[in-house]
């Protein structure tokens, strides 16, 4: 491929990324006190439809552990498409059984995207330093759906009115990446995948299998409750906002997280991605106040993404020791680490009434992360 071939692919499978994590998956946390404000969900209500979002993300994980780099295009497409369509319809009134379900079907076309989206572009089309800009898919999408979501709210719009806006949205990002993603489906890798990353030394695979799910539970008690924290303690700020800068941290950080990954091998890179993060999922607890929540929004936006960034290109070189689909059971085990970060939070704050032991907890897991480092 040209550069310029090679740029378009990259920026196609971002877009796919945007779509199926930032839209289908992400822009519910920023909805959700809209939705709660309106009396279509409660607290525990939105707590379900997170948790179901994030079971169908396992789902969806492990049904993609058959999909394989010739198909990929296909698969980005479908997620598009069924991404699309479950924003659409969370516009419609219906029971809260069913606004669960739905986010559980939205889980499933996340996960498709994420490994369809790096398979397609990592794979297919052999382009192993475009991940930086394919994984800045993920914050650009949580960044332009929250700003997406602060404008409708100042138009007064309701939160049926904010899916059908991300719905149109996701369409028309969609109709723009598939003549690249559709045309680069029969294409040859002018290059294996191998050869961009071979200066990087091969990792054990089922350590960075492991690291990757705590890392799973560890972002995720502040990447579904941080606008809920933020409207409780700061009530004059639009969440909205804030949420927005945890995505517009984990855009540019992807080149970071890349090049840092370079120059120091992944598991420097790991150590310092995972400690960071730490700090910033602590810092609600240790600095309760405006600063403490924005630095906290972009020292996990910072990270979070970072961690895939590092963790995905080494899981693709770990797949030839490991001989399968490594991507696919990366996922997987992310998403249970999803799951249980929640559940953990809900019974944790049952119990004291705040979040602050439920984000140490998800802390200590990602300082696990970097004790299971060490067998790297």
């Amino acid at each position: 491929m040209s550069g310029a071939a090679r740029l378009r692919a990259a920026i196609a499978a971002a877009a796919i990324l945007a779509i199926g994590m930032g839209f289908g998956r992400f822009a519910f946390t920023a909805i959700y006190p809209h939705m709660v404000g309106e009396g279509v969900l409660s607290l525990r209500d939105g707590s379900l439809a997170a948790s179901a979002n994030y079971a169908g993300y396992l789902l969806g994980a492990i049904l993609a552990m058959r999909a394989r780099a010739p198909g990929a295009h296909r698969l980005c497409l479908w997620s598009v498409a069924g991404t699309a369509l479950c924003l659409g319809v969370l516009a419609l009134p219906m029971p809260v059984w069913l606004i669960v379900a739905v986010r559980g079907a939205a889980g499933v076309f996340s996960a498709l995207a994420m490994v369809a989206a790096s398979l397609w572009l990592l794979v297919q089309r052999g382009h192993g330093r475009g991940a930086p800009l394919l994984y800045a898919g993920v914050g650009a999408g949580i960044a332009v759906s929250a700003e997406l979501l602060v404008l409708a709210s100042q138009l007064g719009w309701r939160s049926a009115g904010m899916w059908l806006l991300l719905a149109g949205v996701a369409v028309l990002l969609g109709l723009a990446a598939a003549p690249a993603i559709g045309a680069g489906g029969q294409a040859t890798p002018d290059a294996p995948p191998q050869a961009v990353t071979s200066a990087l030394a091969p990792v054990s695979p089922w350590p960075l299998v492991l690291i990757y799910g705590l890392a799973g539970l560890g972002y995720i008690v502040t990447a579904t409750y941080l606008p809920v924290l933020v409207g409780a303690a700061l009530p004059g700020l639009n969440s909205a906002h804030v949420w927005a800068v945890f995505g517009l941290g984990a855009a540019p950080s992807c080149f970071l997280w890349h090049r840092l990954h370079e120059r120091l091998g992944t598991r420097r890179a790991l150590r310092l991605n995972l400690l960071l993060q730490a700090l910033g999922v602590a810092l609600p607890v240790l600095a309760p106040s405006a600063a403490g929540y924005l630095l906290s929004a972009i020292l996990v936006g910072g990270t979070f993404v970072g961690t895939v960034t590092i963790a995905m290109p080494a899981a693709q070189r770990a797949a030839v020791r490991a001989g399968t689909n490594m991507m696919a059971i990366m996922t997987v085990v992310y998403g249970v680490g999803q799951i249980i970060g929640p559940v953990l939070a809900g019974s944790l704050y049952a119990q004291s009434h705040s979040f602050n032991s439920a984000l140490l907890a998800a802390a200590g897991a990602l300082l696990l992360a970097i004790i299971v480092s060490l067998r790297l």
